[in-house]
């Protein structure tokens, strides 16, 4: 992403702030997996937006002023010694030439230097629970410059991510830029798994395909695969993917990958076999109904939970008609007796975190949609071994799921590429050759 594109966000968050304030944000910390192995890096989403610096042991402070402001990163010095182990290091001067800091400094002076930017400030603006180690030392500064005879410290401390989170809300056009990629990566994985998915298969074989497609692209993971076959599917968040794909079973899987921090977030329901038999058809019918009404109600003027109210009527009319519930249907919504099959929401914003950050509601209010915002549409039905319900259901779970921006005239499924009709997808897999 161009370098200008991080150059005006913080212009635009050092306006909001305002004279007199600053801002101060820390890099994720690596973390260890076992012993000296870590988990791959991964920035924290905040301080990605703002700086693209991809490194731990990292501070960026933010001075609003003339012009522009002023843009201070504190990072890890370069060490040919540990580069040798580890790779290169960006360096202060790299922070200033390939990152666009005003100035940079070696994260090991950050005690002796910050202190000294704090002085010129009324308010301090921090997000608050997300690094706890790093709260503690924003604290410390702030009160040794109290207790220090003639210095000045900050009055006041404004949490920062309200209006941070606000700006992430909205995607620019780069973002969707790298959003419409990493739907694109995940679209071809998706299709790739259908089109490899064979009975006698383990649901990790099937992982394998995206990580491998994923990769190809230079993308990774944004988040844990699930791919869940036959009764699998009724736990929403199942990843032990290590069971045997069974003949006549319904295989979910819900994968995305991440491009330049943006995710995408795509599930598909399919049949292991390559055609549903009758009751699952109905069943997908069903949720696609549900699907489809929910991307209809995307669009300025809607508001956030239209697509939710509108995926809920289809369900609780579908569940009627398959003899899962019975009642006057506007009754059943009220009484919310969809909620055994369908307990959670029809999405959730969509950005650098899958579930990304911004408010649902404004005061009291859901929040009205509006050009630029970007979020998944995701109904399901899951009826488990012990639902109750009729045996010739239980077991089955289906959702799809599709990541959609919201445009100046309506909206765009970002993933619309991946089939989503009952008959598109069986042809689909049935040209594998299988």
């Amino acid at each position: 992403m161009n370098p200008r594109e991080f150059a005006r966000r913080r212009r635009q968050l050092m306006r909001m702030i305002g004279r007199g304030g600053v801002a101060l944000l820390a890099a994720a910390p690596e973390r260890v997996r076992n012993r000296d192995v870590t988990f791959p890096y991964r920035q924290d989403s905040d301080f990605l937006y703002l700086t693209d610096f991809p490194e731990p042991e990292a501070i960026a402070v933010l001075i609003p002023g003339r012009d522009h402001g002023e843009f201070i990163l504190f990072c890890r010095d370069r060490d040919p010694e540990r580069e040798r182990w580890d790779g290169e290091r960006v360096g202060t001067d790299g922070a200033v030439r390939d990152y666009g800091a005003d100035d940079a400094f070696p994260i090991t002076d950050v005690d002796d230097i910050l202190p000294g930017l704090l002085e010129q400030c009324e308010r301090v603006y921090h997000t608050m629970g997300t690094h706890p180690e790093f709260d503690a030392r924003v604290i410390g500064w702030v009160n040794a410059l109290r207790q220090r005879a003639g210095a000045h410290a900050p009055h006041e401390f404004v949490a920062l991510d309200p209006m941070l989170h606000d700006m992430r809300l909205y995607k620019s056009r780069a973002e969707c830029s790298a959003m419409r990629r990493a739907a694109r990566i995940g679209v071809a994985a998706h299709r790739r798994a259908m089109q490899a998915t064979q009975p006698g298969m383990y649901e990790y074989e099937i992982e394998a395909e995206f990580l491998h497609e994923f990769r190809r692209h230079d993308a990774v993971p944004s988040y844990q695969p699930i791919v869940a076959g036959g009764h699998n599917a009724c736990v929403l968040h199942y990843t032990r993917n290590n069971a045997r794909l069974q003949e006549g079973d319904l295989l979910l899987i819900d994968a995305g990958c991440e491009c330049e921090g943006y995710a995408s977030d795509i599930t598909r329901t399919f049949p292991v076999s390559g055609e549903f038999d009758a009751r699952q058809r109905d069943l997908y019918d069903v949720v696609l109904e549900a699907h489809r009404a929910a991307i209809a109600k995307v669009g300025p003027g809607h508001h956030w939970n239209e697509p939710h109210e509108a995926a809920v009527r289809a369900v609780t009319r579908g569940l009627k008609r398959l003899g899962l519930i019975d009642g006057n249907v506007q009754r059943l919504v009220r009484d919310e007796a969809y909620r055994p099959f369908f307990m959670h929401r029809t999405g959730h914003w969509l950005g650098l975190d899958v579930h990304d950050v911004g408010d649902y509601r404004v005061g009291d209010q859901w929040r009205l949609q509006e050009p630029g915002m970007a979020m998944t549409v995701e109904p399901g039905i899951y009826i488990a071994a012990d639902s109750g319900a009729p045996k010739a259901w239980r077991g089955l779970g289906v959702r799809i799921e599709d990541d959609v921006l919201v445009t100046r005239d309506g909206h765009q499924v970002l993933s619309a590429a991946l089939p989503v009709d009952a008959e598109d997808i069986e042809a689909l897999m049935a040209r594998a050759g299988r």
